[in-house]
């Protein structure tokens, strides 16, 4: 496993697959999803076949863990998590919540340790105290390393160990600040591996933009699992995207996830309603843009094939046909194909003739042009009065 190049062709079991939109997620600044759009998701979700929802931190609030409660009342077919901080109280409010499992973080880089005024061996014991206490009332005891990809690499290693050793079932490995590349995220994975055959998870966060790239390296360097949040919604600049990652392990040749694709644009357009967080054209997979077209070149390429300028169909994420656009960068074989669709057939001649129209009102509008525009155009042009 030299480069992160050869992951592609890296036979991995079925990655465990944890959501977090409602718990991460809704940490959004501005973001606060409802009772029952917390269902709704959930429920989505559920559907979806995604694994685990990590779906609230009961801690916060009495409300808080009433949604809680309300959504593990639904007995969906999933997981159900709740996170806490190191801290029986925390667990203690889990608890009450009725989820399957836990999820107890604590800090582990030498910042975080100075902020809470801890040291390591302080870890430690909680390890050993807290997890085999929670592992009465959970089926599923998780533990987290909060910035682990600042933490010392040494240090890091022990806690794997330790975590494994008090009886946690899975370690997180968080990079909490979203530095991590996909080299580092490879050679780090491969070193705890070689430590302790403890079952990992790789959260990421995407403060430069490769959140998840690193998600989908972690599980090729032999991470279980990864927590995803619906279009990447969370603290700061988010995390790793669901949508994103489910299709890129489906494309990747690798084993794929559970996750039904054709669920996707459902889950990010009801997720994007209930956060106020507007999907931005160009968002990979599911925004506007991924499937809009306007070059001569691609456009007369994709007439003849879809998949020559795109790497999957619409389809594939529940999403409608391929959309051509007529704009500056529009070519013949565009212009002949959207008067087709309106019952208009023009000659090549007649499709290069109005092209010189059609680049110069879109220059001039400085975007694609709309088709009464168009029509007016082709009126103006070839329509005798």
């Amino acid at each position: 496993m030299g480069t992160a190049s050869t992951l592609s062709s890296i036979p991995v079991a079925t990655p465990w697959i944890i959501d977090t939109t409602l718990r991460d997620g809704e940490q959004a600044p501005g973001v606060v999803f409802s009772a029952s759009e917390k269902i709704e998701i959930a429920s989505l979700l559920a559907d979806a076949g995604v694994d685990e929802l990590e779906i609230g931190y009961p801690a916060i609030s009495h409300d808080e863990q009433a949604t809680i409660k309300t959504v593990a009342a639904q007995h969906l077919p999933v997981r159900l998590t709740s996170w806490s901080r190191a801290k029986w109280e925390d667990i203690e409010a889990a608890i009450a919540c009725g989820t399957e499992a836990v999820h107890i973080s604590f800090p582990l880089s030498a910042l975080y340790l100075l902020l809470m005024e801890k040291e390591y061996g302080w870890v430690q014991s909680q390890l050993q105290e807290l997890v085999p206490r929670a592992k009465k009332y959970f089926n599923i005891v998780s533990v987290g390393a909060q910035d682990a990809t600042r933490a010392d690499p040494e240090m890091l290693k022990r806690f794997v160990v330790d975590a494994a050793a008090s009886g946690a079932d899975r370690v997180r490995i968080a990079d909490t600040v979203g530095i991590a590349t996909p080299m580092s995220v490879l050679r780090l994975v491969t070193s705890l591996k070689e430590v302790s055959p403890a079952a990992l998870e790789f959260h990421a966060h995407n403060d430069l933009g490769m959140a998840t790239a690193n998600a989908f390296v972690a599980l090729g360097a032999g991470c279980q699992a990864v927590s995803v949040s619906v279009t990447g919604i969370g603290e700061r600049a988010g995390n790793a995207a669901l949508e994103e990652l489910v299709i890129a392990l489906a494309l990747s040749g690798n084993t794929p996830s559970k996750v039904d694709t054709r669920q996707l644009s459902k889950l990010c357009a009801v997720v994007s309603k209930a956060s106020g967080r507007v999907i931005q054209d160009q968002k990979p997979v599911v925004g506007k843009s991924a499937f809009q077209h306007e070059s001569g070149i691609h456009c007369a390429a994709l007439l003849k094939h879809p998949l020559s300028y795109q790497p999957f169909l619409p389809d594939q994420i529940g999403g409608e046909k391929y959309e051509m656009v007529i704009g500056k960068h529009s070519g013949s074989a565009s212009l002949q194909h959207f008067y087709s669709g309106r019952g208009v057939h023009i000659t090549k001649m007649e499709a290069n003739h109005l092209l010189a129209a059609v680049r110069m009102k879109a220059t001039e509008k400085k975007r694609a042009l709309h088709p009464e525009e168009l029509d007016t155009l082709y009126s103006t042009l070839f329509v005798k009065p």
